[in-house]
Parts: structure tokens; sequence; C-alpha cells
């Protein structure tokens, strides 16, 4: 009985090898999540709060322009909204009064009454609006880190001028810890790979073997190198490192 068992699983293990196969394929590393980070307003830099290498946490202040302008037009539409908001309490009490002793009142009285509480809310919303507007303009002169990464390029220094009509990369940043591999096979075995295949690979200078899954096909093939590109994710590993491998299909699907 033991000997038949292990006829059998030899034989599994034989047919399984000869219905596989590998498919060479090179590859180069890149981070899941990247960003060139500019500046969209106009101004001259006041501070670079980062530095090549460093790690960053998102929503993290990375630079920012000299935006004591904006700061005090935000103040000004501040005050501007607070005093239409007084304006509004004093048109609304004017407005209640006026209903109480309409019939006392000419009727142009009762249409100015109204027409200054309708004029005192309508200023609301565009004092309101102008507040926002002002706001925006200065969240813009000051970058954040859109994700948690590394800065792992800077092109800004303090004193810089930046034009929000010539937007240009000033910093960029990746993700650190999630990567993938940009895998690339000839277009030959367009139908043999597929999603979840093995990919067992070696990067370049380790002599390491690991093994991960095919993640994401893409769907199209270059005409410049007939090679179709898939992503392989996987963890731990520096951008830009370059390495080769297999893919392990099923033969029988050619």
């Amino acid at each position: 009985m033991y000997k038949v068992i292990k006829f059998l699983t030899i034989s599994a293990m034989m047919l399984s090898i000869a219905n596989a196969q590998n498919i060479y394929a090179t590859f180069t590393i890149e981070a899941q999540k990247s960003a060139n980070l500019a500046f969209t307003s106009t101004g001259i830099v006041q501070s670079v709060d980062v530095e090549v290498a460093e790690r960053v946490h998102k929503g993290q202040k990375l630079s920012q322009l000299d935006n004591s302008d904006l700061a005090s037009a935000v103040n000004i539409a501040k005050a501007d909204l607070e005093n239409t908001k007084i304006k509004l309490k004093f048109a609304k009490r004017a407005y209640d009064r006026e209903r109480k002793v309409k019939k006392l009142i000419s009727e142009q009285q009762h249409d100015q009454v109204i027409q200054a509480y309708e004029s005192a809310m309508s200023m609301i919303d565009i004092k309101e609006a102008t507040l926002a507007y002002k706001q925006s303009l200065l969240e813009k002169s000051i970058l954040y880190a859109p994700f948690d990464g590394v800065i792992y390029d800077k092109q800004i220094e303090v004193g810089d001028a930046v034009s929000g009509a010539m937007i240009r990369t000033v910093l960029k940043i990746h993700s650190i810890d999630d990567v993938k591999l940009i895998v690339e096979f000839d277009q030959k075995y367009w139908k043999q790979v597929k999603l979840g295949q093995k990919f067992l690979y070696r990067v370049d200078g380790d002599k390491t073997k690991y093994e991960g899954k095919i993640t994401k096909i893409y769907p199209y093939a270059d005409s410049n190198n007939r090679k179709i590109k898939a992503e392989v994710s996987t963890k731990g590993f520096m951008v830009g490192l370059f390495g080769d491998g297999y893919i392990i299909t099923d033969s029988s699907e050619r």
C-alpha cells in the first residue's frame, strides 16, 4: 500500500513538472506610490522642512512659500465675515420688529426693512465664499506629504522663486515598504501568463531566491521591444533595483 501511494505521489509530481513551463522575465522595482510635488502658487520659498532620504507622514508640511500677504488677506476676510454677521443680526432684529408693527408703518418702510434683511443674508454667502477662496490660496502656498513615504529628490532651496504659471517639480516622494516588481516577458507568451501565477526571482547582487505572484497584467504589448508588462507586489526592496526570474505557467495552455 505504501509503495502504491509513493508511486502515485511521484507520478503526480512528475505530471505537474511536465505541465509547468518556465517563462523567463526581467524586472525593475518601483514604489507602489510615487508623486512629483509642485507649488501651484507664485512666490518665494520661505522654508524647506525636509531633506533627501527623510521619512515623512501623510499631511506633514514639507515646504512653504512666503505667504504673509495671503495670511493677511485671510484675516481681513474673516473680519469682513464677522462684520457682515453683525449687520445680519441687526437686520434680523429690525425685520422681526417690523413684522410686529407692520400695520403701523408705510409700505415703503416695510420694503426697505425686508430688502436690508435679504441683502444682509446674501452678503453672508458672498463673504463666506470670499473667505474660502482666500484660505484656498493660503493652503496652496504650503506643500504637504500626500501619503507616508520618503523624499527621494529635492529640487528647491529657501529663496527660490516659483511660478504658478510655470509649474515645476520641487520634491519627489515614494512609498517606503510597499514596492512592486515591474516584470517584462516576451509577447509570444501572452496567452499563458495569468493572474495568480508564481514568479520565482532573484534581485541583482542578492543570491536569495524569492517567490511572488502575478497581481496585474498590463493590457498591451510594447511595440518597441515586443514585451508585455506585469506586476508582482512585494516588500523590503530598494526602489530602482532590478533582476530576473521565471513565471511558472501551465504549458497545456500553449
